[in-house]
């Protein structure tokens, strides 16, 4: 179905436009600073890791190398572990959790676990190869205190200033919050779990 409109409708619609793009156009010269940037997936809804992929995509469509780093996940076998073979000259996954803190329930093997990833982490952040390296759940190390909050800020703040860091998990602490150049938060507003349906392949992992 095609809706009709009237050119009276077309000309207030044109006008509009034409002052939101010079708009638009004024700030977008503006802004002429880049730097790497710090960014912060969090919130209790579904996709934070989901769109971190997507950014992933992104930068290494623009050949970016990446590292790619699972603090929490490493039970399951993920449609991402897979898939992410296929850019193996661009992107290095490392999975270094051991699996949801409820699966494990063993605090010193977590926080092992933990440690050795924010190890490679720092690892990477010293590779000037890299232009993207993205911290997989760690707010879930954070959260539960596997690692010193005020370390890991520090570092990433003092990291070198071409590197983009993503970090994802709920619940993230106020200090990563304020040291973050972008924070989104992801809502739940509605989840297919909570009707009965179980976390399917393609989907949830």
């Amino acid at each position: 179905m095609t809706v009709e409109i009237s050119e009276a409708d077309a000309e207030r619609h044109r006008r509009k436009m034409e002052k939101r793009k010079a708009l638009m156009d004024r700030r977008v010269a503006e802004r002429q600073h880049e730097k790497g940037l710090l960014m912060v997936h969090t919130g209790p809804g579904k996709g934070k890791s989901t769109a971190a992929l997507g950014l992933m995509l992104r930068a290494a469509g623009h050949g970016f190398r990446i590292g790619f780093i699972q603090f929490i996940k490493g039970a399951w076998a993920t449609g991402e572990q897979v898939a992410l073979e296929r850019f193996d000259d661009l992107i290095d996954h490392y999975t270094m959790g051991e699996g949801f803190t409820w699966e494990t329930q063993d605090k010193a093997r977590d926080i092992a676990a933990a440690s050795r990833a924010w190890d490679k982490a720092r690892e990477i952040m010293a590779d000037p190869r890299y232009r993207l390296l993205v911290l997989d759940e760690i707010n879930l190390a954070l959260r539960y205190d596997y690692l010193d909050i005020d370390e890991v800020v520090a570092t990433l703040v003092s990291r070198r200033p071409d590197l983009h860091v993503l970090v994802t998990g709920r619940n993230a602490k106020q200090p990563l919050i304020d040291a973050a150049d972008l924070v989104t938060e992801f809502q739940n507003v509605k989840h297919p779990f909570n009707a009965g349906i179980k976390a399917q392949a393609g989907i949830e992992f």
